[in-house]
């Protein structure tokens, strides 16, 4: 029997929030460099090779797709292009930030026993194994979580490629929005910024637009985005 194929993901305190909740169902991130279609002016409108990307299947080499549109070259390139996060059926291991016992503080990931007691600072959990947490230990981040510490496992169910902004409010949902947490305050949400409704809670698109630029997104690029859908599995 073939081995499942699993890839780590990063995800903020509260995004883990959000899938721990079943709210956060899909994840956005930023289709690489020359993947990226691109319009060549030089070719009368709606000929087949007026967009073009490359399908990059090897660091080294890739191949081109095309387009009349950038919809269908968007649409070749997530035929053929592999998905750097996967495609449906595979898995991804959710990696947050994290802590040890402060008796290990000193202790590489990579040499710390898999029978560690883990707190996860993103809802205040402790994964209890076969001792237990005396003292929380410093707070390590996320791209140093093991794969062994991890608690939440993703099966993908869907993977396309899209413009960031061109998704509608139920999308946006999904992603995992938190809108009383925003209209609060929290996630130093910029109300003057961001954009308000009528009645004073951030829309959804601003909302969007605040979590995309708080990672360190271009909004205004409006750039192509693999659109990874999941759900959750038992690790």
């Amino acid at each position: 029997m073939t081995a499942i194929k699993e890839r780590p993901i990063l995800f903020s305190a509260p995004m883990v929030r959000a899938i721990l909740d079943g709210r956060k169902t899909v994840t956005r991130r930023p289709v690489k460099g020359a993947q990226i279609p691109t319009e060549d002016a030089s070719v009368a409108a709606g000929e087949r090779h007026r967009w073009m990307a490359i399908a990059q299947r090897d660091p080294r080499y890739g191949f081109g797709v095309f387009g009349a549109t950038e919809a269908e070259c968007a649409k070749e390139l997530e035929e053929f292009a592999p998905c750097p996060y996967g495609r449906p059926g595979e898995r991804l291991w959710v990696r947050e930030a994290w802590a040890c016992d402060a008796q290990v503080d000193s202790i590489a990931p990579r040499d710390l026993s898999q029978g560690e007691p883990i707190w996860y600072p993103a809802d205040g959990a402790v994964r209890q194994t076969g001792c237990s947490m005396v003292t929380t230990g410093k707070g390590r981040p996320s791209i140093h979580m093991p794969r062994w510490a991890c608690r939440i496992l993703l099966e993908i169910t869907d993977v396309r490629v899209e413009r960031l902004q061109d998704l509608s409010d139920t999308e946006i949902e999904a992603e995992g929005i938190d809108l009383d947490a925003l209209a609060d305050g929290q996630d130093r949400y910029d109300m003057c910024h961001a954009g308000a409704g009528a009645d004073g809670r951030p829309t959804l698109q601003a909302a969007w637009r605040h979590l995309w630029e708080s990672t360190g997104g271009d909004w205004e690029a409006n750039p192509w985005v693999w659109v990874v859908e999941f759900k959750r599995v038992t690790p």
